[in-house]
């Protein structure tokens, strides 16, 4: 054993010594590559003692042209890029020299100020112009084009970066990406250090990006004991938000105790007494719900019982609508539109017109828009007040659309009260109507629906439209399905397809999967257009190939669609060939290529550049963009750090440190595109997805389209979904408390 040892050190009886470390300093002249995930950093130096400029690879927690370095390391060779100094060692702090300053201010380190301004700054103020910015910002307007705002904006700048960079070094300091520096300061503010010295674990609850397991490695090096209270606590509530990502509004005790052991791995006493604890004060809550016992987050368990509530009085009363003669109403309504009920929509047309609550549902095609529009036109004769709302603002444009009424997304209609997360309407302020119609419903978590609940007007209405067959949403709760269950909530259920949409393949083909039948081979001539295409390929490398061919080059000649702005993949799953991450980067190289025309930046392991379609991923009130809206690039301001994009008609900036809430949307999950419609869906279907694989995920994808749908795969993994119709239960009480009622 020995002697193998020892060969493996090399020829010899003696062990290789330890390499000897080398100083090296100088002015960072250029960052070729900056990691913000671990802080690797590629950097062109020019260093003491060296003519030329010298390459410097290590981990930093920032780095910007004009700082000095300082390193330790070795002299390494590299294979493709020669001779480099390999760091253990890199600290950079802000220069000292006028060539270093002018390199640091022109950066872009410090919004507002570009290569042209730095070089006037220094010019008129030397190296005293760190000072003047510091102490006595009001002289920078002594130079030409910097007025009070441009001054303003200056020195708010250059106090948040000093901030930032001390949150930067701190976290690096403790072994923890530095790429969350920025949302750390917008959240905890200039006590954000202290702030997390205090708590590391709030890392993880109150920074997006930010996991448990980051803010456990800092509470480590703090020196927060692994079998700490504090550390099972946070363990615990960690589970349960990380389970409310999932869909799930509660966890079983046993399961909650078993996630938080596999999580922490700790005695289990201590992760009892953890969560006794959370109970007492309140952190967590328990109930007993039908025999069941579940734990819950208070917010969670507040909206159950808030929605319980507020659906069992509106079911208990009859419509407050003027007094309404139905033949005649109804009469009326179909010669102004010249559209003829069926027999189905006249009795859910008068169950609308006469209970408070009514939820419409059903799959496309069956009349639910027709439906709303005779509740519409009949309710508005009569001078009653409507507003409308949808969960997206692709759902709502396409509402305001069907109906020629304005209709708005919840999230605008409750009035966002930017920087608190909450919103305006409220049971203290409620909405100005008299009916309220939902669109989408299925995609409304339980959070959001006591929300809209709570801000609806006590005398007022509510009628809810969705697809209960859909996928659920993908916050908390299956509110919809949990109401039709339940048999509280009075529920009109269209089957009937119509003829014109019967004449759609999207349409026959959703109803066929709805009902466990896979897509049959189109029997026309190739040469005749559908709406609804199989395209067999047997791997996943030909599927990818297949898609980009049809994405790219097939559409576009056939249909004249636009490859991004009108056709959406949607994908089963994120990881893979054939997940989004690997879709979207294959398709910004072929559909939004880089020109020098082109500016972009890279950012939390995306490459952003000008022109390319992306979607937001959290929801933002300060910015008024929620998640799933999807946007267009439009601009990237290098010097100022700002990337501009269009959200329909609305242009939302985010600075750099805030591009964690947006990826490239050429390709997106089919949870994320609930509640919208494209032009064109294309959909890889492949047996590596097979654990994702189920009905109402591949019936979801297909009624996302509108004018066409292409799915592009394996004929046995679309078999395997449409066959597989079990869906993964979600943890809630809300079917109960809509059964039983709220427990006084």
């Amino acid at each position: 054993m020995d002697q193998l040892n020892q060969s493996r050190r090399g020829t010899g009886s003696r062990p290789r010594p330890d390499p000897i470390l080398e100083a090296l300093s100088g002015i960072i002249e250029r960052v070729t590559f900056f990691n913000e995930e671990n802080g690797y950093a590629v950097l062109r130096v020019q260093a003491k003692g060296h003519r030329e400029l010298v390459t410097v690879v290590g981990a930093v927690p920032s780095a910007n042209p004009g700082e000095w370095l300082t390193a330790e390391g070795v002299w390494v060779h590299d294979r493709e890029f020669g001779k480099q100094f390999k760091a253990e060692k890199l600290t950079s702090t802000p220069p000292t020299t006028i060539q270093g300053i002018e390199k640091f201010l022109g950066s872009g380190m410090v919004k507002g100020i570009g290569p042209v301004y730095a070089k006037k700054m220094v010019t008129h103020f030397g190296d005293r112009i760190f000072d003047i910015i510091e102490t006595s910002s009001a002289k920078l307007e002594d130079i030409d084009g910097i007025g009070p705002v441009r001054r303003k904006k200056i020195k708010q700048a250059w106090e948040e970066q000093k901030v930032i960079r001390e949150i930067m070094v701190f976290l690096h300091s403790h072994g923890v990406s530095t790429s969350r520096a920025v949302r750390i300061f917008k959240t905890y503010g200039e006590q954000a250090i202290q702030t997390v010295r205090a708590n590391p674990y709030g890392l993880a609850r109150d920074i997006p990006g930010i996991g448990f397991v980051s803010a456990d490695i800092i509470a480590r090096q703090l020196g927060l004991p692994f079998d700490s209270l504090m550390r099972a606590v946070a363990g615990l509530e960690h589970v349960l938000l990380e389970a409310t990502g999932e869909g799930h509004c509660a966890l079983p005790p046993d399961l909650l105790k078993q996630s938080a052991l596999a999580l922490l791995d700790v005695p289990a006493p201590i992760v009892d007494r953890a969560l006794e604890q959370s109970l007492t004060r309140g952190d967590v809550k328990r109930d007993v719900l039908e025999g069941d016992e579940l734990i819950f987050l208070p917010r969670i368990q507040w909206a159950e019982e808030g929605v319980a509530a507020r659906v069992g009085s509106l079911v208990k009363g009859c419509a407050m609508y003027p007094s309404i003669d139905f033949e005649r109403a109804v009469a009326w309504h179909e010669q102004k539109s010249g559209k003829q009920l069926a027999a189905s929509q006249r009795i859910a047309l008068k169950q609308a017109l006469t209970q408070r609550m009514l939820i419409v549902t059903g799959g496309p095609g069956v009349g639910k828009t027709t439906l709303v529009n005779a509740v519409l036109s009949i309710l508005r004769a009569k001078k009653v007040r409507c507003l409308l709302c949808a969960p997206t603002g692709r759902a709502a444009k396409r509402l305001s659309e069907t109906t020629g009424m304005e209709a708005r997304t919840i999230h605008r209609l409750l009035e966002v009260q930017p920087g608190r997360s909450s919103f305006f309407r409220n049971e203290h302020n409620p909405l100005e109507c008299d009916l309220l119609v939902v669109d989408e419903t299925s995609m409304v978590d339980v959070v959001l629906m006591h929300s809209l609940l709570r801000a609806l007007p006590a005398s007022a209405n509510l009628v809810l439209v969705g697809d209960m067959d859909q996928l659920p949403s993908v916050g908390p709760g299956s509110v919809l399905r949990d109401l039709i269950d339940s048999g509280v909530v009075p529920v009109a259920k269209l089957t009937e397809v119509f003829r014109q949409a019967a004449g759609s393949r999207i349409i026959t083909v959703a109803h066929e999967v709805n009902q466990g039948v896979p897509p049959q081979p189109e029997s026309q001539s190739p040469a005749a257009v559908s709406d609804f295409y199989f395209i067999d390929r047997e791997t996943p490398e030909l599927i990818g190939d297949t898609l980009v061919e049809v994405i790219k080059n097939r559409i576009p000649a056939r249909f004249q669609f636009d490859p991004v702005r009108d056709v959406q993949v949607l994908c089963p799953m994120n990881r893979g060939s054939l997940g989004i991450r690997e879709l979207n980067l294959r398709l910004q190289s072929e559909l939004n290529p880089f020109d020098h025309g082109k500016r972009q930046v890279e950012k939390f392991g995306w490459l952003f550049r000008e022109g390319d379609k992306v979607i937001q991923t959290e929801n933002n009130y300060d910015k008024d963009v929620f998640n799933g809206d999807i946007g267009q690039i439009v601009a990237i301001e290098l010097d100022d750090r700002i990337l501009r994009a269009r959200f329909d008609n609305r242009e939302v900036d985010y600075e750099f440190g805030e591009l964690d809430e947006i990826q490239l949307a050429y390709a997106i999950t089919v949870h994320k595109s609930q509640g919208s419609e494209f032009k064109a869906v294309v959909m890889p279907i492949a047996m590596q997805q097979y654990l994702l694989l189920q009905r109402n995920l591949i019936y979801t994808g297909i009624t996302r389209g509108r004018n066409l749908v292409v799915l592009i795969g394996q004929r046995k993994a679309l078999g395997m979904a449409v066959r597989n119709d079990r869906t993964e239960r979600r943890f809630s009480g809300l079917q109960s408390r809509l059964k039983h009622g709220v427990r006084a």
